[in-house]
């Protein structure tokens, strides 16, 4: 049987398709599940400690690290899972999730917690596509990336047997009172300008600050902390877990026209994006439902299939999910995983039920790319920050350090990838297809003589008066 296949359906629908298979999945599965508690929130020490246990279980997979600091000094943790834990693997595609960003929405914090666990257990329990997962990805999952705003909120929580709702706000924003959905830089605004103008379409960081000068404003230490994480990994999918409705949510996240809401901005990824949130929203037990109880927000009852483009839901600037396609090679998409934000611990594991096969199904999203590695055709060396353009899309990704890149497209028909790079001739190949590895291209240098050829057409172009 084809494992890769399998991870590509929810769990469902692999029982459905193979009754011995399911009998091993389903044992394999309930064991694990009995064996992690579920009904319980844990503090930051907790979480810390918990990553370590997990870590301790499954020592060979598993790396347990920070990229930062909170505004109060606390941790912002990250387990990783992979064969090769702290590598790159050339070729090796990488993922991941963070949650808790609102302090207050700690839904997703929770899950991530189990998911590790899950992963872990699962690996070491032999049970085929978590092997086959955890062996061909890098996953790294961040469940709290505002311990502050948590720790506020928690503080605040009626009693576990009070009738009594949360507070609504109460520890949404940072040690600061930022709230940091709002605090990265506003790509989109640069975005749209440079629409227009036929300018670059990827890989805006260096081209914001350049815009912004000496008018940059000072960011938090979590969202810095995030960005520089963001800029140096090879993340091609990820996910934002939110909580206070149902829904996944899909760039652009900001108006183009500065509307508040009801204006559907399309990336040039639109197609894409929406199949990627219609893989969460469908794999959830009731997200993509049309008669589920909508939760008390304004336009919710309007989420056809689950999702939503975000500035047709509601314009959000300077948020991560539109950074991390913008100044990455990073898809990303938020995830509203229920109505409510901070739900009592005994209703934890029925919402692990509703994303369980959700969060798993997401993460295989990840082999869903287009594969390859950009080399010297002399000397076979890596080609760092090739340009890779895929079809007609106007929204380019580049090589990493390695030579490698991860093209996030839907399976089907073979794809055209152009690469170019600076001082070699371009290439193009017609048959490179979802899935797979091997859409490798070596470039040709040009020579000298016709680089001087190129930089006196660029200097006769700007000469022109148009």
């Amino acid at each position: 049987m084809n494992f890769i296949v399998i991870l590509l359906f929810t769990v469902s629908r692999v029982i459905a398709e193979d009754d011995e298979f399911a009998k091993v999945f389903k044992d394999g599965l309930d064991n694990i599940e009995k064996s992690i508690t579920m009904d319980k929130h844990h503090d930051q020490g907790e979480i810390l400690a918990l990553l370590h246990e997990i870590h301790d279980e499954c020592p060979k997979i598993t790396r347990v690290y920070k990229i930062g600091d909170s505004v109060e000094g606390n941790g912002l943790n990250v387990i990783e899972f992979s064969d090769n834990p702290g590598e790159h693997e050339v070729g090796e595609p990488e993922m991941k999730y963070v949650a808790n960003m609102h302090g207050n929405e700690v839904v997703g914090r929770e899950m991530l917690l189990i998911l590790a666990q899950y992963l872990c257990y699962g690996y070491n329990a032999g049970i085929p596509w978590v092997v086959k997962l955890i062996e061909s990805t890098r996953i790294d999952l961040m469940p709290t990336m505002n311990p502050d705003g948590r720790a506020a909120a928690w503080a605040a929580m009626p009693p576990e047997d009070s009738k009594k709702k949360p507070d609504w706000m109460v520890g949404r924003r940072n040690g600061k009172n930022k709230d940091l959905n709002r605090d990265f830089p506003d790509v989109d605004a640069l975005e749209f300008l440079l629409e227009k103008a036929g300018g670059a379409n990827n890989h805006l960081f260096d081209e914001w600050l350049e815009f912004q000068g000496e008018h940059v404003r000072r960011m938090q230490p979590e969202t810095t902390a995030v960005i520089k994480w963001s800029l140096t990994r090879a993340f091609c999918v990820s996910a934002n877990l939110h909580g206070g409705d149902l829904v996944a949510n899909y760039p652009y996240d900001e108006s183009r026209i500065g509307k508040k809401h009801g204006d559907y901005t399309a990336s040039p990824d639109d197609e894409v994006f929406r199949w990627l949130a219609s893989t969460y929203s469908e794999s959830h037990t009731t997200m993509s439902d049309p008669k589920r109880k909508p939760c008390e927000m304004s336009n919710d009852d309007e989420f056809e299939d689950g999702i939503t483009n975000g500035a047709d839901w509601y314009s959000v600037s300077s948020g991560m999910q539109d950074f991390n396609y913008l100044a990455t090679n990073d898809f990303e998409i938020t995830v509203e995983m229920g109505c409510d934000k901070f739900p009592k611990g005994s209703e934890l594991p029925d919402y692990w039920i509703q994303n369980r096969n959700a969060l798993i199904h997401y993460l295989s999203r990840a082999l869903d790319t287009i594969r390859g590695v950009v080399t010297d055709a002399d000397n076979g060396s890596p080609i760092f920050e090739a340009v890779i353009q895929l079809d007609d899309i106007d929204h380019d990704i580049t090589t990493g350090i390695d030579g490698d890149f991860f093209r996030l497209a839907k399976p089907g028909n073979s794809h055209t990838i152009k690469v170019s790079a600076p001082g070699y001739h371009p290439q193009t190949r017609t048959d490179c297809v979802v899935g797979k590895d091997g859409c490798d291209f070596k470039l040709e240098k040009m020579s000298q003589f016709t680089i001087k050829e190129l930089q006196n057409s660029l200097r006769d172009l700007q000469d022109e008066d148009f």
